[in-house]
């Protein structure tokens, strides 16, 4: 008998770990901060002086002030204010480093034994490449398992500044990214002809997939694939090769554990040192960006089934689920609710 799925919990995954983009790095100045929630809490984002970038937690020790809510001439404008490598709490000027540590209580004769030379304020671990601030989330506090991935067309000049999309989405990171083991749904959901097929690979925390295809033009068919990989969770990236060559970061970042923010950066070569817009390499980034919007109300509505009723016509939906599950600190069977 089939279980009723109003006592169905839609998500029983955790939060996965891994690196997870918190900021684009052009969105990060110096001596800026803001306040940001990743992770089922409340953090501060900000760059020193020097240009290094900081995600702590958020609430001052003393008193328990929010690093990342400024007031005076930064009230809604951004969070306390950055002097030299270190952040202000707004309240009462507490001074922290980007390690998390207490470095000054202005008005006070002796620090606070409890903060004294002790990072008192947890700061994650960061990675600045492919344009993005990354940081490592962990719910142990283990330091990172593997590196962020650097990406020539993400570095490159001779690649096309970045086309940015982003969104909100009420799902689990697990969910969107069981998409890629379910072919069918290509057809049924984005119209495609048939149901692509894929070699994947599974290697540690590692997983790249190939499409290859011909692709139809007025001038007869073009050799094409499609590239897809993924280190970690949060670290998507795809590459479109034929028509028009189109690389995508595809970042997915848990705001909680019930929703994501996901951006999407479109980076395509230029031609002759120039930017190529419109035509061919417009509709490429449309058609992908319009297959996400097909995708979101599904995952918006839909339940995580722990033991789905498969046919033989469904794509490696169990054997994605064990790689994706070794990405939980609590060893979340994927089986069980």
């Amino acid at each position: 008998m089939m279980s009723d799925t109003n006592t169905i919990k839609r998500y029983p995954m955790p939060m996965p770990f891994g690196w997870f983009a918190v900021s684009y790095s052009d969105e990060l100045a110096p001596s800026q901060s803001r306040a940001v929630h990743y992770f089922g809490q409340e953090l501060v984002l900000f760059r020193t002086e020097a240009g290094k970038a900081v995600l702590m937690e958020a609430y001052c020790p003393h008193l328990g002030a929010h690093l990342g809510h400024g007031i005076h001439e930064r009230s809604g404008t951004g969070g306390g204010r950055i002097e030299g490598n270190n952040i202000v709490c707004p309240f009462h000027s507490w001074k922290f480093s980007p390690e998390g540590e207490c470095v000054e209580v202005p008005y006070a004769k002796n620090m606070p034994p409890k903060v004294a030379g002790k990072k008192c304020l947890k700061s994650f671990p960061i990675r600045e490449t492919n344009q993005v601030v990354w940081a490592w989330y962990h719910p142990d506090g283990v330091a990172p398992l593997w590196e962020v991935i650097s990406h020539d067309e993400a570095n490159s000049d001779d690649w096309s500044p970045q086309d940015r999309y982003e969104w909100i989405i009420n799902t689990h990171p697990q969910e969107m990214a069981e998409n890629a083991a379910d072919p069918a749904h290509f057809k049924y959901v984005h119209g495609t002809a048939s149901f692509p097929e894929w070699e994947t690979t599974y290697d540690g925390y590692f997983v790249r997939g190939l499409q290859v295809a011909n692709m139809p033009t007025p001038r007869g068919e073009v050799k094409g694939s499609i590239r897809t990989g993924s280190a970690g969770p949060g670290q998507g990236f795809t590459k479109f090769e034929g028509i028009a060559d189109t690389f995508l970061l595809g970042l997915t970042t848990p705001i909680d554990e019930h929703k994501v923010q996901v951006r999407f950066a479109f980076i395509q070569p230029k031609v002759n040192g120039e930017v190529k817009k419109g035509g061919v390499n417009a509709a490429i980034i449309a058609n992908i960006v319009g297959q996400l919007e097909e995708d979101k109300p599904i995952w918006e509505h839909k339940i995580y089934r722990p033991l789905p009723i498969l046919c033989d016509g469904d794509g490696p939906i169990a054997k994605f689920r064990k790689w994706y599950s070794q990405f939980y600190a609590e060893g979340f069977d994927p089986r069980a609710l």
